[in-house]
């Protein structure tokens, strides 16, 4: 297969500015709308430790949240094309970020929780398995430098 390059297009607006722009560090709000063509804005803020508002996505959440999902797609495609029937499937995703001394950070750890439901119990063990192909195959996961641990598990298993 040959390489193909794909591009992503993103517009970022800060619509934050309270009449007085940067003025200074609590002078402003962090809320952004993001647009991509033919899509509905995401209204995204700073995390609420960072003075953002908490009831907008902010980018630490979006970032474990595009590990969750593209995990969660690989995942879909796989068993499909190995004739497994997932029923089901929900991921508590959880990631941890480091911030240092002098403000910056960076994420340290995300972990994957996804509990899969089956068609067919039968197939649990071959379920499980297709977790860490699909790990190995995430664009978004062989993109970032923290560790990602997946701990699956299919309905009815401990």
């Amino acid at each position: 297969m040959m390489s193909r390059l794909h591009t992503y297009d993103i517009v970022t607006t800060w619509t934050g500015n309270r009449g007085v722009g940067t003025a200074s560090y609590r002078a402003y709000e962090r809320e952004h709308q993001l647009w991509a063509a033919g899509k509905p804005a995401i209204e995204g803020s700073a995390d609420p430790a960072f003075r953002g508002d908490p009831t907008r996505w902010n980018p630490e959440e979006m970032f474990v949240a595009s590990v969750s999902s593209c995990h969660m797609l690989w995942y879909l495609h796989l068993c499909a094309e190995a004739g497994i029937v997932v029923t089901g499937y929900t991921d508590d995703a959880r990631g941890e970020m480091q911030e240092d001394a002098a403000g910056s950070g960076r994420f340290t750890r995300i972990e994957l929780r996804p509990r899969v439901a089956l068609a067919a119990a039968t197939e649990s063990e071959r379920a499980l398995a297709l977790h860490a192909v699909a790990h190995a195959k995430c664009f978004i996961a062989r993109s970032v430098r923290c560790d990602i641990e997946v701990r699956p598990k299919v309905a009815g298993q401990p």
